[in-house]
């Protein structure tokens, strides 16, 4: 029993190594007051380590730590004042099946990301795996600020155009993708009927 709990906390320690840069990002683009950023990261990690016997599928870690992470805004915002809105960015249950296709495709946009030249591949993880501002981005490269914002527009239109070659996306009228299937064997290995 003391073997399992000491595999588990160094388990939990890889897990915040690894992830709590890309949550925190996460956390930041949806939460203005940066003390409650930080407040809301612990309590992700309080959860995380609440409830990780619930995970079953280690290859579904990364979205399972985002809706953990995404319950846990929600909860801050409804224990804030009740005439404090929500902001849209958390999305509605109406968000549930696009985020459920985000999920589904988010290893393969990783592989693609992967794929990218170097320089490329650089700027997209450190901004959007990493949580690196555009501007920290730029001083970390020796960029100017403009450099380093066109090379991370550069690697998501790669990556936009190699998934729009693999995939075909269905959206309904505001934009929004309501569905996908692969129309080739490169990407999302589990194709959804239209």
């Amino acid at each position: 029993m003391k073997r399992n709990s000491v595999t588990m906390t160094v388990a939990l320690e890889t897990v915040w190594d690894q992830f709590s840069a890309q949550l925190r990002s996460f956390i930041r683009a949806r939460v203005a007051d940066e003390d409650a950023v930080e407040d809301i990261l612990q309590d992700v990690f309080v959860r995380i380590h609440a409830k990780v016997g619930t995970l079953q599928d280690l290859g579904k870690l990364e979205s399972w730590l985002y809706q953990i992470t995404r319950n846990v805004i929600i909860d801050y915002y409804r224990s804030r004042r009740p005439t404090e809105q929500l902001p849209e960015t958390l999305g509605s249950s109406e968000d549930v099946y696009e985020e459920d296709l985000v999920t589904r495709l988010a290893p393969d946009v990783r592989e693609m990301v992967e794929a990218l030249p170097e320089p490329y591949r650089e700027a997209l993880v450190l901004t959007s795996y990493e949580g690196l501002s555009q501007k920290e981005l730029a001083k970390r490269l020796g960029l100017s600020y403009s450099g380093a914002k066109s090379r991370v527009q550069r690697a998501r239109e790669r990556v936009k155009d190699m998934l729009m070659t693999c995939c075909h996306f269905e959206f309904d009228r505001r934009g929004t993708v309501i569905d996908y299937y692969d129309h080739c064997c490169c990407c999302a290995t589990e194709s959804h009927p239209g």
